[in-house]
């Protein structure tokens, strides 16, 4: 039986007894928090960082949480927007010249954003080591062609949607995403998460543990069609093989991999910092309130329709974030936020005044969220 640990207010009992359940299936250590208009009223840890040692997953452990990541970028860059700092609607050359080459001169900044830039990946990309130098991957994806026709279809830009968001910002903004994230979003918010994270914190973050295939037969064609050879699915995900999510090394078990600036995969929080950003965006938390009802209604617009070229599903966007739609049933309709590999989830909704966050080092299989986080969902919405 795990030990689950932290607050549960009244009235959220059900979200506890969910959290509990889901350690009696794959869960192995895990985190989980709930904001209801600007207030936390749920907060729990349990399981385990590494059960053979009794070392407890505890409110101190951090945890890498893939694409859940791009949510927090995405916060980022709604927020220069809301300053008048970025217009979406501006060529991304505008501010990167050297991303204009080889086509891609018209694309405006709201495409990488919405998976429509024909980015999802780089050929021949430099090897992990370089890659984690940050410019040369940059360098990489401004010589790159679009590898599908600019025609407004969208294909998920797995890796490469953070480096594009973090190098616009860096250009209107001459800061580091990650220095600016903690400036102006982590430091006012008392929040932690790191795009790249300091040394000295490297010991208290929970290694993920690899999950099994898929076991529905549906999903487990889906992941092999992702996955087939010469597949965008594959190639997004994997950077063309150099950063493999599930390769034997586990590539981002890394610490010079936590220690990159990796805004689309590789962000490093808990889940009470999830939860409280995203908070601070439909309410105001302790003062703080990220960005207006005006700004979060045009960054949480549905921009893109029809089937991933790299999910191969059906998958609904606005300005970095995913929106609630079939394939994605969140908690209400306008619900924003991102899902990471493996089952990690960040989302706000306005309607219900919630920041919802949920961490885990368990991975299951999938790239879209999975039973667990919709578990704690569904109590969520039984409770309000």
């Amino acid at each position: 039986m795990a030990d689950i640990r932290g607050q549960v207010d009244d009235g959220f009992g059900a979200v506890a007894d969910a959290f509990r359940a889901n350690f009696e299936g794959v869960e192995h250590g895990a985190a989980f928090c709930l904001y209801v208009d600007g207030k936390k009223v749920v907060d729990l840890t349990g399981g385990f960082v590494d059960a053979a040692k009794m070392q407890h997953y505890s409110e101190d452990t951090l945890q890498l949480v893939f694409s859940s990541t791009k949510g927090v970028a995405a916060i980022c860059l709604a927020m220069l927007h809301e300053q008048g700092v970025l217009d979406f609607d501006a060529t991304v050359a505008s501010v990167w010249p050297e991303f204009g080459s080889a086509g891609k001169g018209d694309i405006p900044i709201s495409w990488p954003l919405s998976h429509r830039a024909g980015l999802a990946t780089v050929e021949d990309p430099p090897p992990i080591e370089e890659v984690l130098k940050v410019q040369p991957i940059l360098d990489a994806l401004a010589a790159q062609a679009p590898l599908w026709d600019l025609d407004g279809s969208h294909g998920y830009h797995a890796i490469t949607y953070g480096w594009i968001a973090a190098e616009v910002l860096r250009r209107l903004t001459g800061a580091r995403m990650n220095d600016w994230l903690q400036e102006h979003v982590v430091e006012p918010l008392g929040a932690e998460f790191w795009m790249g994270l300091p040394e000295e914190h490297h010991h208290r973050v929970s290694p993920m543990r690899v999950g099994p295939p898929p076991s529905d037969p549906a999903a487990l064609e889906r992941a092999l069609a992702m996955f087939a050879p010469g597949g965008m699915g594959g190639r997004a995900l994997t950077l063309d093989m150099s950063m493999g999510m599930i390769d034997a090394n586990m590539s981002w078990n890394r610490p010079d991999v936590w220690s990159s600036e990796i805004p689309g995969a590789a962000g490093i929080t808990n889940a009470a910092s999830l939860a409280r950003i995203y908070a601070a965006t439909v309410s105001q938390v302790d003062g703080v309130r990220l960005f207006g009802d005006a700004t979060r209604e045009l960054v949480a617009t549905p921009v893109t329709s029809g089937v991933d070229k790299s999910l191969l599903l059906e998958t609904k966007f606005g300005m970095g974030f995913m929106l609630t739609d079939e394939t994605l049933p969140w908690i209400g309709p306008r619900t924003f936020g991102h899902v990471g590999a493996g089952g990690s989830a960040g989302y706000a909704d306005p309607d219900l005044g919630i920041g919802f966050g949920y961490v885990m080092n368990q991975m299951a299989p999938g790239v879209l969220g999975d039973e667990r986080s919709g578990a704690l969902t569904a109590a969520v919405r039984s409770c309000l």
